[in-house]
């Protein structure tokens, strides 16, 4: 049964059209939407394909964030799988791109064998904060070159049609991508071309880095999901995907009886002590250890500290 997210078309000139068609979510991925698409890519091999969206302003907005880390991970390794059937499969996969592509979706774009553009189009290659993803480095060297490809990867930026154009990660840049596509697909299809040169253009080492990225994402997809089993009541904060060393009780709302006990910002395994004189732990405080006899501008009793950005740490960071 086809997916009631992507439209698959058969034109009479012997190509298929593969649109995305989940615009509410700017056709996000789950995992049964991209193994549709792959099953879709791999069932007619031959035959060229273009790839594209139901909806002019997006082409894939990447992994769909509202299903569970384990459904995205799961997403992340579809999406080399997916990437590997284009680079392997003879017949051309050209990308439509008349609106945004971004991580997941960027690399369906990337992937594809050649890349049409419309002026709308945008490509960005992130995942999520804090995650140590690779996205991308497996093949922007090859289209834009190194230099390019480290600053599009580290920085995650958004690139416009025009610099697509210019840097060489889009072929063309029209004002009617999908009938100069149709027109290129028409035309290999007729001609029966494409197999022989992708063989050659995936010899050389392509294959082996997609594997070692989709490596290093398991990696760090594995991580996330195991802190949280270890963390199973964790209220997650915006923007917030995971915690690197995290402890059982540690926050609000994981199980009890895990957490550290007596640990304070003013040392590890000291208690506050308010006042001259009270014990602390077996120690007796000595004489002016406590806040009495400070000056009012003390760090030790203001709690803030001297320089730029001083404060209580962490108290006035909107990311929090």
């Amino acid at each position: 049964m086809p997916h009631p997210y992507l439209l698959v078309e058969e034109h009479p000139a012997g190509y298929r059209w593969l649109r995305l068609a989940r615009p509410e979510r700017r056709n996000a991925l789950d995992p049964r939407l991209l193994a549709a698409v792959r099953d879709e890519l791999a069932a007619e091999p031959g035959a060229p394909v273009l790839l594209g969206s139901t909806d002019p302003q997006v082409f894939c907005a990447g992994a769909d964030l509202t299903i569970p880390d384990t459904e995205r991970a799961v997403v992340s390794d579809l999406v080399y799988q997916t990437c590997e059937t284009i680079v392997t499969r003879p017949g051309v996969v050209i990308a439509v791109v008349t609106g945004a592509a971004v991580g997941g979706g960027a690399q369906l774009a990337a992937a594809s064998d050649l890349r049409i553009a419309g002026p709308g189009a945008r490509l960005r290659w992130i995942g999520p904060p804090g995650l140590e993803l690779a996205v991308g480095a497996w093949l922007l060297p090859d289209l834009a070159g190194r230099g390019a490809a480290m600053d599009l990867v580290l920085t995650g930026r958004w690139v416009d049609a025009a610099e697509a154009l210019a840097l060489g990660l889009v072929n063309r840049v029209t004002d009617d991508p999908e009938r100069v596509a149709g027109q290129i697909a028409a035309d290999l299809a007729a001609r029966g071309a494409g197999g022989g040169v992708k063989a050659v253009m995936a010899a050389g080492g392509l294959l082996d880095r997609l594997r070692a990225e989709r490596e290093v994402n398991r990696t760090a997809w594995a991580r996330v999901n195991a802190i949280a089993q270890r963390l199973p009541g964790l209220r997650r904060l915006p923007g917030l995907e995971w915690l690197p060393g995290l402890e059982p009780g540690w926050l609000a709302g994981a199980p009890a009886g895990g957490g550290r006990r007596g640990v304070v910002c003013g040392g590890p395994g000291r208690r506050h002590h308010p006042g001259a004189g009270r014990r602390v732990g077996r120690r007796r405080a000595g004489t002016g250890r406590g806040h009495r006899g400070r000056p009012a501008t003390d760090p030790c009793r203001t709690g803030r500290r001297s320089g730029p950005g001083g404060g209580l740490a962490g108290a006035a960071d909107p990311a929090w």
